[in-house]
């Protein structure tokens, strides 16, 4: 499993070798399914095809949380039973060679496959939504208004175990010909990519003077 080609993904590397422990930053992951064609043509054959959606994720010990609405497609049939996988990427750079051929990209990524599970229990599905918020906007959870019952009621939250997992990493410079390297024609190495926050854009309907608060004025720097 190691040797699947995956592209992106942080916090990768224990003692054992590459795991995933957290996914950061809150980039986009997608989610991945099959579905068939009279999905989305009613009255077409039932050949299948992939299909992939952005959704919001989050790692919590062994399991990867994943929610959206109790109308998408994606997560209903998930839901439903069918096999779903998710990837991660992040890239970190190009890399620059000394031969077209040996242009690449440095990256960090993760694959998880597998079965999920709808998580319906108030309680449980309220610690999931906390554990995804916390993710993506740190501070919100405590800071703003908790989800009311009927937003609830349109939540779906899965959970997914992470025992089909893979990670794969680029990094360094590029991977020459000898003769290339030898030759010295021209220049070589990395252009790095780097996420950075910016400046808070408050929401122009906003009535009152509200400071930003601390927990986003820490958001600062690289993602």
């Amino acid at each position: 499993m190691m040797d699947l080609l995956l592209l992106g993904l942080a916090g990768l590397m224990q003692d054992q070798g590459p795991t995933i422990t957290t996914l950061d930053p809150p980039m986009g992951p997608t989610i991945g399914e099959n579905r068939t064609m009279s999905q989305w043509h009613p009255g077409s054959d039932n050949r299948m095809f992939p299909d992939v959606a952005v959704k919001d994720l989050r790692i919590d010990g062994d399991t990867l949380y994943v929610h959206g609405s109790t109308g998408a497609r994606s997560l209903r049939a998930a839901a439903g039973g069918e096999s779903v996988c998710v990837n991660v990427t992040l890239l970190d750079g190009v890399v620059y060679g000394r031969s077209v051929f040996h242009n690449s990209v440095n990256y960090r990524s993760a694959v998880i496959h597998g079965q999920a599970t709808s998580v319906t229990e108030p309680e449980a599905k309220l610690r999931g939504l906390r554990v995804l918020t916390e993710h993506l906007a740190p501070g919100s959870w405590d800071y703003a208004r908790p989800p009311t019952d009927k937003e609830m009621a349109k939540t779906a939250v899965l959970a997914l175990d992470l025992g089909e997992a893979a990670v794969k990493i680029r990094t360094g410079p590029p991977v020459d010909d000898d003769e290339d390297v030898a030759t010295d024609a021209v220049w070589a190495g990395v252009l790095p990519l780097r996420a950075v926050w910016g400046d808070p854009q408050p929401c122009p309907l906003l009535a009152g003077r509200h400071a930003v608060p601390p927990h986003l004025l820490g958001r600062t720097g690289p993602v």
